[in-house]
């Protein structure tokens, strides 16, 4: 485990790793079950470059409990990242362990010079993260979404074009 950095909770967050990779897609089975390949996250997924350097794993006293992975996309033609999924194991979401990945992932796609990340997922939690869905009315997904749920961070003005790969 690489660039460990613990939390005042006891979490400790490190970058991805390919050695994780089936006890990550353990959990996120575990936590999304087999409807997670429906989904239009997934269709984003299967045409961007997965960033491992951009993804974070959670660790609680050497057990994997959470994940976030981001995905190189564009929006017409504003460069970005795309979060998610996100997987956090029901015990370990007391310590706050979703927004310290999310907001470690963030962190670093502004680091690589994406300063817009874009996701799917609910406003009330995610705007305490900064994300909102101010900017995302002329987003585009590769399939049916409710357009309430397309959130971005970091973006100045409306973003507008089909989310594609770089």
């Amino acid at each position: 485990m690489s660039q460990a950095s613990p939390s005042p909770s006891g979490v400790t967050l490190v970058a991805e790793t390919p050695d994780l990779d089936l006890k990550i897609e353990a959990l996120l089975d575990h936590a999304f079950g087999p409807g997670r390949f429906t989904k239009v996250s997934e269709r984003v997924r299967e045409i961007a470059s997965f960033r491992p350097d951009l993804s974070y794993c959670a660790f609680v006293e050497g057990r994997l409990v959470g994940v976030v992975r981001q995905y190189e996309i564009r929006i017409g033609d504003q460069p970005a990242i795309f979060l998610g999924p996100l997987a956090v194991m029901a015990d370990a979401r007391k310590f706050g362990t979703g927004g310290l990945l999310v907001a470690r992932a963030c962190e670093a796609a502004a680091a690589s010079g994406h300063p817009v990340v874009l996701l799917v997922g609910d406003e009330p939690y995610f705007s305490r993260l900064g994300f909102s869905s101010a900017q995302t009315r002329g987003v585009v997904l590769p399939g049916p979404v409710d357009q309430r749920r397309v959130l971005s961070r970091g973006a100045q003005s409306p973003l507008i074009g089909l989310v594609q790969a770089i």
